[in-house]
């Protein structure tokens, strides 16, 4: 598999990759974590990638991480999405106090929003995947920096509730329903 040049990554190449065993659905809020971190990769990997594009072209290297950007966010990310709205955010919204209630609604609607960037960002990953030599280096800032700072939040004000507030049987269906819709 190629990597990135190590000048666009101090410290050394980075993988591109993501299929990497990760957490089991057993403890729901370790695999929301995991799936955060890979947000917070592929987010990131824009930025690099609009970089990358203005520094060397559109080449192999670059149609590979527009790739898998695209499916990340295609794909993972609105299961991921599914698992909040679903799952988590009901769940607590039965047990949570109106301060945590109205987080869980304040972070449902920057889905919502995400989701209008993500749009916007699919389409430029498109171009990049069928030759176009750039990334819009403002839609690959916004893109790289409100998908993280959104998963901090959820982490920050909205998971440290789950295990407090959930019993075990409501976060073992929680798994069991996040395995189901990727027929696991």
């Amino acid at each position: 598999m190629a990597s990135w040049p190590d000048v666009l990554y101090p410290g050394g190449v980075m993988s591109i990759e993501f299929d990497q065993e990760g957490p089991g659905f057993d403890d729901p809020l370790v695999m929301l974590h995991a799936c955060h971190e890979r947000v917070r990769h592929f987010a990131g990997l824009g930025l690099k990638l609009s970089a990358h594009l203005a520094a060397h072209g559109n080449d192999a290297m670059a149609r590979e991480a527009a790739g898998k950007i695209l499916r990340y966010f295609s794909v993972a990310a609105p299961l991921h999405h599914q698992d909040e709205e679903e799952d988590l955010f009901p769940a607590l919204l039965d047990a949570a106090p109106e301060e945590l209630r109205m987080q869980i609604r304040r972070l449902e609607a920057e889905h919502a929003d995400l989701a209008v960037l993500w749009r916007r960002m699919r389409t430029a990953l498109e171009q990049v995947v069928t030759g176009a030599a750039v990334l819009d280096e403002e839609l690959a800032r916004e893109f790289s920096e409100r998908y993280p700072r959104h998963a901090d939040d959820e982490e920050q004000l909205i998971y440290p509730h789950a295990s407090r507030l959930l019993d075990r049987t409501i976060l073992h269906e929680m798994g069991a329903r996040m395995a189901a819709r990727r027929k696991y």
